[in-house]
């Protein structure tokens, strides 16, 4: 399996459970390790046959600013769910980041992982096979 992965995507939103919270826009940071095979991208060059990391970038920041949530958990999901929908990614890692959450320098957050992670299984290859 090859990883895709984005870093420290700031996202400024409004969310929370406390009345100050649904007020005030914040940030959020978000990592991603998505599932790509990269091989035929590789080949060819082409960002179309690549899994596109900034039309992925471009769709979090745009539904993370435009949705409201109270919690990261709530959020965290609708992400992955609607990335893998999306983008067709079998697998991915997703972390949200909500510093300051609970005090100054505090960061919390959640780190989800939702799909198969061993997406590129090797064709005709049993276990039994590989030991002989």
């Amino acid at each position: 399996m090859d990883i895709v992965f984005i870093r420290g995507l700031r996202i400024e939103t409004i969310i929370g459970i406390h009345d100050w919270e649904k007020h005030a826009r914040r940030p959020l940071i978000l990592d991603l390790e998505m599932a790509s095979d990269i091989a035929r991208a590789a080949a060819t060059d082409r960002i179309a046959d690549a899994l596109d990391y900034d039309a992925v970038t471009r769709r979090l920041v745009h539904t993370v600013s435009e949705n409201r949530f109270e919690l990261v958990e709530t959020l965290a999901e609708h992400c992955a769910a609607l990335l893998r929908e999306e983008f067709g990614i079998p697998w991915l890692r997703l972390t949200l980041n909500k510093p300051g959450a609970v005090g100054e320098g505090v960061d919390v957050g959640v780190v989800i992982e939702r799909g198969e992670r061993s997406a590129n299984k090797a064709v005709g290859v049993q276990p039994s096979d590989a030991s002989r």
